[in-house]
């Protein structure tokens, strides 16, 4: 605890939901003001991220159906709670299921929520659930949540407005005890000449550019950049994670034909690939932010996620990079595990400025 004109500042008891590898928790730790008392995911490799990077908190890869969240009540009050539950059911980037059953998770997210009974709750997910079943499973999150005596705040928000190098979007859905006041933070980047978004060059242009089935332990330089400074504070003097995927000849011969910011169709006839999605095998730009980084980036046929510079998809440090990781964060397993740890991760640098966001609102009480 310190203090700030005679107050006392208090911090405040935080459960994390759907935890992932700890994207949201990172954030919220850096603000100094949160202690994560409990956190809950299904995938054990997540679990075991997470674990690395939060030793202090208690961690469950229980079904969260079987948490019992009256005794995580008994033992604390609870201010907090934060959490994403799966999105693949709601995206837009691939096939939508109205069998998923993941799609109901909110109801498990919305009997923790009655238990712990927190000031203030987070609940993050992809743009899609908007329109999900034309728009009724998010009527029917929003009535349910209302039913409990919280007052609802709806963003849709780019995260590359606050200073992550990546065109995220995605919704964050607040629910506010009744006579709290909550304001979400302003953005603080913009496409404009000031404030100007961050570029995949500002945050990778300090990593060697490796080739195919390469990698590397070293920098290539020193920072170059305000943001790879921040990345790489508390770093270990080695590179983790800079390693990249062995691509086929044929699918190495096909990247050289792409140009930077260039899509499957700007590939010569002879080499374009036959198949994927049309923003499958797209190259990124250099000095523009990337676009969404997902669980699949270290494949060139998934969305957008070829190097802007070198002819191989990004590295699991690039995307950790482009996702506002610092270099000292760890992720575990397979290299597919920590690319899904990485995509599915709320970037730290937004979720730092949310908890600063919410912090104010509880410092009024």
């Amino acid at each position: 605890m310190g203090s700030f004109n005679g107050k006392i500042k208090k911090n405040f008891n935080l459960v994390d939901l759907f935890c992932g590898a700890g994207g949201l928790t990172l954030g919220f730790k850096q603000t100094k003001r949160f202690n994560t008392v409990f956190a809950n995911d299904i995938d054990k490799d997540m679990c075991s991220a997470y674990s690395f990077n939060f030793p202090e908190t208690e961690i469950s890869s229980e079904t969260i159906s079987n948490v019992n969240f009256d005794e995580i009540a008994e033992k604390q009050n609870i201010d907090v709670v934060i959490g994403g539950p799966p999105c693949q059911a709601y995206s837009t980037s691939g096939k939508r299921s109205n069998n998923d059953n993941r799609s109901k998770l909110f109801i498990e997210y919305f009997n923790s929520i009655k238990s712990l009974n927190p000031k203030i709750f987070l609940y993050e997910n992809v743009k899609g659930l908007i329109s999900f079943r034309k728009g009724l499973i998010f009527k029917e999150i929003k009535e349910l949540f209302s039913s409990i005596d919280y007052d609802l705040s709806f963003h849709l928000i780019n995260a590359a407005d606050y200073g992550v190098p990546q065109i995220r979007e995605r919704i964050f859905l607040f629910g506010i005890r009744r006579g709290i006041n909550y304001f979400f933070p302003k953005k603080t980047h913009t496409n404009q000449l000031n404030n100007k978004y961050i570029t995949v060059e500002d945050a990778l242009s300090d990593l060697p550019r490796i080739g195919n089935n390469s990698s590397s332990t070293d920098y290539l330089s020193l920072p170059k950049t305000n943001y790879q400074k921040l990345m790489r504070k508390k770093a270990p003097k080695f590179l983790m994670d800079h390693n990249s995927s062995k691509h086929g000849e044929n699918l190495t011969t096909t990247m050289k034909y792409l140009p930077e910011g260039g899509l499957k169709n700007d590939i010569p006839v002879r080499f374009r690939p036959k198949s994927g999605y049309p923003n499958s095998y797209g190259r990124l730009w250099w000095k523009k932010p990337s676009t969404t980084i997902t669980r699949n980036f270290g494949t060139p046929s998934s969305a957008r996620c070829i190097h802007p510079k070198v002819n191989r998809a990004l590295t699991t440090r690039e995307g950790a990079r482009l996702q506002s990781f610092p270099d000292w964060f760890q992720f575990y397993g397979s290299r597919a595990k920590k690319n899904l740890q990485i995509g599915n991760a709320v970037p730290p640098i937004l979720s730092k400025k949310i908890g600063h966001s919410i912090i104010n609102s509880l410092d009024d009480l």
